[in-house]
């Protein structure tokens, strides 16, 4: 008995030990990396935006699974706000964005408060430029709100249903809420900073990490507990939400452009770029020879170019 208490009191240090180890964490990447621009209330979310440049034509950015603003930031919105009005969100529950635990964040529910968000700030008709599963969610807005939007750069998105889940991601399929919030306040920082440098070597691969990318990229933000347990919300909530918005594909009247990486280890340039062209013909395709899945970061020039020119065919 004396041995099962003392087992019991071990636990409980060692749990409490790992959530301190959390907070403390999250407190010393937030003071190292503040947010940098404005926040705006969409939904029951606290959204937090960056906003650069001017011009006739308004981007809005939409970031991937477990990134933030400063993916966009690091290196393509300067190329940009010569021209354009960027506006740079952080999505719900990712960066400094907010999300009430019982929200949904299937991409349709992320797309209303990208909706919300193009109304709250009064943006007229913005191209979205999503990465990744930005380009989901990018999609997800234009099929529902068709008239808030000028026209879609899709930056090696996910454009179709992922049969198979990377490995470097599995970690984050936990079904059960609590268990995510359990795992994130516990074992998710110390195994994020264990993990980092074979997690970015596949999402960047093959192209090198930026040697400033933890924090002109946002990538440190990714060591707090909350960015674990929205990208595993977010993960978990395309399994069954994100089949339904293929069909409507076809429905799109607005110009679409695709920009892919061939060598991106992340989604398959020709399932989520080439596949487009099944469902509509005249996608503007940009295939960027041997290139991987963080293009705005690693290839900046040749994505800004890509958003202009659909940007001028709107």
């Amino acid at each position: 008995m004396i041995w099962l208490v003392w087992g019991l009191v071990l636990v409980v240090f060692v749990v409490l030990k790992l959530v301190w180890f959390a907070a403390h964490t999250a407190a010393r990447v937030e003071r190292v990396s503040p947010p940098q621009g404005a926040f705006v209330n969409v939904g029951g979310s606290r959204i937090h935006y960056v906003e650069r440049g001017s011009g006739p034509v308004t981007l809005l950015m939409i970031h991937g699974l477990g990134g933030n603003a400063g993916n966009f930031l690091h290196s393509l919105v300067d190329r940009l706000a010569t021209d354009f009005r960027v506006i740079v969100i952080d999505r719900p529950g990712s960066g400094y964005s907010t999300r009430a635990d019982d929200a949904p964040a299937d991409p349709r529910a992320q797309a209303d408060v990208v909706a919300g968000i193009i109304d709250a700030l009064a943006l007229d008709r913005p191209v979205l430029v999503g990465h990744s599963l930005g380009g989901a969610i990018s999609l997800a807005t234009a099929i529902g709100y068709p008239s808030r939007v000028r026209a879609l750069a899709l930056v090696a998105p996910l454009t179709h249903v992922q049969p198979i889940t990377p490995a470097v991601f599995r970690a984050l399929m936990i079904e059960r809420r609590a268990v995510r919030r359990a795992i994130g306040w516990t074992l998710a920082t110390p195994l994020s900073m264990l993990r980092r440098a074979r997690v970015l070597d596949f999402v960047f691969g093959p192209d090198p990490v930026p040697a400033d990318f933890a924090l002109a990229g946002g990538g440190i933000l990714g060591m707090r507990p909350t960015a674990f347990i929205a990208a595993s919300t977010d993960l978990m909530a395309l399994r069954d939400d994100f089949a339904p918005l293929i069909a409507q594909y076809r429905a799109l009247t607005m110009p679409v452009g695709v920009i892919f990486g061939t060598a991106d280890r992340v989604l398959d340039h020709r399932i989520h770029g080439e596949g487009m062209r099944a469902h509509l013909p005249d996608v503007d395709l940009d295939l960027v020879d041997g290139a991987g899945h963080m293009i705005p970061l690693t290839a900046p020039d040749r994505v800004a170019a890509f958003v202009r020119r659909v940007a001028a065919a709107s």
